[in-house]
């Protein structure tokens, strides 16, 4: 399960393209006019406004929502100089990796609505797109039993979003992330394998680039190399093992969903043989320990979700970690601001209404 992190991440971290921000350059446009026009009406109502969503879930995101306000909140003094609005604004939130229940308040923002207005876009997409990353690690590790999950989605998404979501990810359980941004925020290192295109630059000698690749990066990282190159997974995973040693850490089966792999070809008829399956696991490992190479640990990837995890578990395959890629940023988990109280008196569009929330903490 996730990890709640009760100490706040510092906003420096988060490198906040703070004018910009200010200025409401990627806020909704009609939050920038609501500013506008409260600023230029010399109308500034105190408000409270509430943040919720509707799942069962994993709250992300609350520490960079809470750097745009503290940074961003304010308004433009006579002179141009920016008047900050942190200092008159009290804001209530949970912490990250908060199990968060459907509608419960995660985030209150109490204080003149002209201070904060154009801050409403950028703060609820934080929300929803680290709590979507957080929910869905969250539920793959749980499926996993305790076997380590590598985070594995960075080429299918924009590469922006890498920093936040290794993050959210780390958080919520997974044991590695592939690129330095992911990361980045807690100090760690991307992690990975020997990949195809290597594999591919050696001619597609799949012994040849492990072996290149053990010598020159063995002490940085735990070599595991995919062994499904030429679509025979039991043959080049003992290769590899016996070329490489104890240097060693693991195979990894990827399997295309639409091939079968060579050592299936005469079992076929009692079950699904495409992609990687737990026959093919079975044999990998039957193949490895019968060769003397029982540390070599298995990683299963390709198309592996929640629900496929669990089935494996169910079925106690010879599983020693996942790798999950692109089912970890799919879904919504899209969270929702509203007024609730103006001048300390309830106001809020009919179907909602003031929600307290004990769990949430004064933010300083």
């Amino acid at each position: 399960m996730a990890t709640r992190v009760s100490e706040r991440l510092d906003p420096a971290i988060f490198r906040l393209p703070v004018e910009k921000l200010r200025d409401g350059y990627y806020s909704d446009a009609y939050f920038v006019y609501t500013k506008r026009l409260l600023e230029a009406e010399e109308f500034y109502p105190r408000v409270l406004v509430q943040v919720f969503q509707k799942h069962e879930s994993v709250l992300g995101g609350i520490d960079e929502a809470i750097a745009i306000l503290r940074t961003c909140s304010g308004r433009e003094g006579p002179d141009g100089e920016w008047i900050d609005g942190w200092g008159q604004m009290d804001v209530r939130a949970l912490h990250e990796g908060d199990e968060i229940a459907p509608l419960e308040t995660v985030l209150t923002i109490e204080g003149d609505y002209s201070l904060f207005a154009h801050l409403e876009t950028v703060y609820l997409g934080c929300l929803a797109r680290r709590s979507l990353i957080m929910r869905n690690v969250a539920e793959v590790v749980l499926a996993a039993a305790g076997k380590p999950i590598f985070y594995f989605p960075a080429r299918h998404d924009h590469w922006l979003v890498q920093t936040g979501d290794g993050w959210a990810a780390h958080v919520a359980g997974a044991i590695g992330v592939s690129t330095e941004a992911q990361a980045s925020w807690w100090g760690g290192r991307g992690i990975g394998t020997v990949p195809h295109g290597l594999i591919a630059a050696y001619g597609g000698d799949t012994v040849k680039a492990a072996l290149k690749f053990a010598e020159r990066f063995h002490e940085d990282m735990n070599i595991t190399v995919l062994v499904d190159f030429e679509n025979d997974s039991v043959k080049t995973a003992l290769e590899v093992a016996e070329a490489l040693g104890p240097r060693m850490w693991g195979v990894r089966l990827d399997t295309s969903e639409q091939l079968v792999d060579r050592s299936l070809l005469h079992e076929m008829g009692g079950f699904r043989p495409t992609g990687v399956n737990p026959r093919l696991v079975e044999k990998v490992r039957g193949a490895l320990d019968g060769a003397g190479f029982s540390a070599v640990r298995i990683v299963a990837s390709g198309g592996f979700n929640a629900a496929r995890i669990r089935e494996f578990e169910a079925a106690d395959v010879m599983v020693d970690a996942y790798g999950v890629g692109s089912s970890l940023i799919r879904g919504e988990n899209d969270f929702t601001a509203d007024v609730v109280k103006v001048d300390g008196v309830p106001c809020a569009k009919v179907g909602r209404r003031f929600s307290s929330n004990p769990r949430l903490e004064h933010v300083q």
